[in-house]
């Protein structure tokens, strides 16, 4: 006999951009029941509560202290800014709660590795919203690396002229996708980043960016791999002051080229075979052919929302979003920003 278990009780803490985006998927979800929601702006709780039709029921709160003690909450949904996440997502832990935050999990990796620590003491789970972890592409595009041989080089650019943000760099807002997700396709961190990058429109002196806030970068990751192999190493450009929108990585192999383009939406996961027939003068290529990869038609947001119901429901970390990967993900973005403020080489 299936047991069914009954939807879990959430409540969502943040009603801005992305805030609303996590409500909208909860609710098309059968495994989620939103009975609160938090947010300082009246205005967005009953924008909210007019626009998906809720019922009298959801209860509204300005502030999230009293939301944590609502009556029957299993779970909070955190979308507020990243320097708030840290004493919010502490008293959920501690009052037996399981978060579901939006990245980062915390801005520096000692608190995050406290909540990681809390959430195991407490047996509840610690997950993170890196939402391109959920993507079909990225998905699919796991497995299929094993493809294009072994690894000699990556490549990736996310571009566009605006959004700036007032309180983060571009590496800590663009780039840490990028890293997200070629750490999920190679399949570990790297050992060694560099990193640099000019200041343009926020030149002053900021918490955790000494030199102002980087409106452009560029990263070297370097990867360990087989023995008897070249590191592999991955150029990232990023900037939110160029109209030239991109959104494009790639690994390259002695066999083919693996590469996830945004801006193809219809095809955006691409293998391309190809390599030398010779290792000898006229390296002629040979088996050169470009496979576009079918990929499912569900959107990244809910893959994640529902990742996260599933994860709850069976007690048990997520092997791709957890609370751990996020923190190690936190310590890389750190020696990032370490590279960028000091121009040296920071090995992991």
């Amino acid at each position: 006999m299936t047991t069914h278990l009954p939807p879990l009780n959430l409540a969502i803490f943040g009603l801005g951009r992305w805030g609303t985006h996590l409500l909208r998927n909860f609710l098309r979800l059968p495994g989620a029941n939103v009975v609160a929601l938090v947010d300082p702006h009246p205005q967005r709780l009953w924008e909210s509560r007019d626009r998906f039709q809720l019922h009298d029921t959801v209860t509204c709160y300005g502030t999230w202290q009293p939301a944590i003690a609502h009556p029957g909450l299993d779970a909070v949904v955190i979308a507020t800014p990243a320097e708030t996440h840290y004493p919010i997502i502490d008293a959920a832990l501690g009052a037996g709660l399981h978060v579901l935050s939006e990245k980062p999990l915390t801005l520096e990796s000692s608190t995050s590795a406290a909540l990681c620590q809390l959430a195991q003491t407490q047996g509840r789970q610690l997950m993170v919203d890196h939402t391109y972890l959920f993507h079909a592409a990225v998905q699919q595009g796991q497995p299929l690396c094993s493809q294009i041989g072994t690894l000699r080089y990556g490549y990736a650019a996310r571009t566009n002229l605006g959004p700036v943000r007032p309180d983060a760099d571009v590496f800590w807002d663009l780039a840490i996708h990028d890293v997200s997700i070629l750490n999920y396709w190679v399949g570990h961190m790297p050992t060694a980043v560099e990193a640099w990058g000019p200041v343009w429109l926020q030149s002053q002196p900021q918490d955790r960016f000494p030199f102002g806030l980087r409106d452009a970068g560029w990263l070297r990751l370097i990867y360990a791999t087989e023995p008897g192999h070249p590191a592999l190493e991955v150029v990232v450009q990023v900037s939110w002051a160029n109209p030239d929108r991109q959104r494009r990585l790639a690994l390259v192999g002695d066999r083919g080229t693996l590469v996830f383009d945004e801006g193809s939406p219809a095809n955006p996961l691409t293998l391309y075979r190809g390599e030398f027939q010779t290792q000898a003068l006229p390296f002629l290529p040979t088996a050169i052919e470009a496979e576009n990869i079918a990929i499912a038609p569900t959107e990244p947001l809910q893959a994640m929302c529902q990742h996260f119901l599933d994860g709850v429901a069976a007690n048990r970390p997520s092997p791709i979003s957890s609370g751990a990967m996020a923190t190690d993900l936190i310590k890389l973005m750190e020696a990032i920003a370490t590279a960028a403020d000091t121009g040296q080489r920071v090995e992991i």
